[in-house]
């Protein structure tokens, strides 16, 4: 993990890859962001594809974390929500190569989950983040 806050993972816990077991975030100014989805400034959903809209999400959760003083170094905890986990597992390498195009090698705790549908009907993917900026 990059940044100021400290990544622990205990070796009694499988290597994690892509994200981290645990963070001890530094004292700050915490900063919580509202779901991510891949909405374009006129509210529509942009992306086809799964890859796409994750692009598009992890670009907003960018803007917000910024508007806030935040960058990515800064996320402490990251939930990313889908409506299909099979399109999401396969599309790994390429979320993968997205998500550090917008976040670099930096991994907070990230939790993935699969949900029936989210709020825009249109959308595959959520992003919930959570930064500390350290004092």
């Amino acid at each position: 993990m990059t940044g100021p806050h400290q990544a622990l993972d205990p070796p009694s816990l499988p290597k994690p890859s892509g994200y981290s077991h645990v963070v001890v975030a530094r004292p700050g100014r915490t900063v919580y962001l509202a779901g991510q989805t891949a909405q374009g400034k006129d509210g529509r959903i942009e992306g086809a594809t799964l890859v796409e809209q994750f692009d598009v999400a992890a670009a907003n959760a960018l803007t917000a974390l910024r508007a806030a003083g935040a960058r990515p170094e800064h996320l402490v905890s990251m939930q990313i929500f889908t409506t299909d986990l099979q399109q999401y597992r396969s599309s790994l390498e390429q979320i993968g190569q997205v998500y550090r195009n917008h976040f670099g090698r930096h991994y907070p705790a990230i939790s993935l989950f699969e949900v029936s549908s989210l709020f825009d009907r249109s959308a595959n993917v959520e992003i919930v983040c959570v930064a500390v900026i350290p004092d």
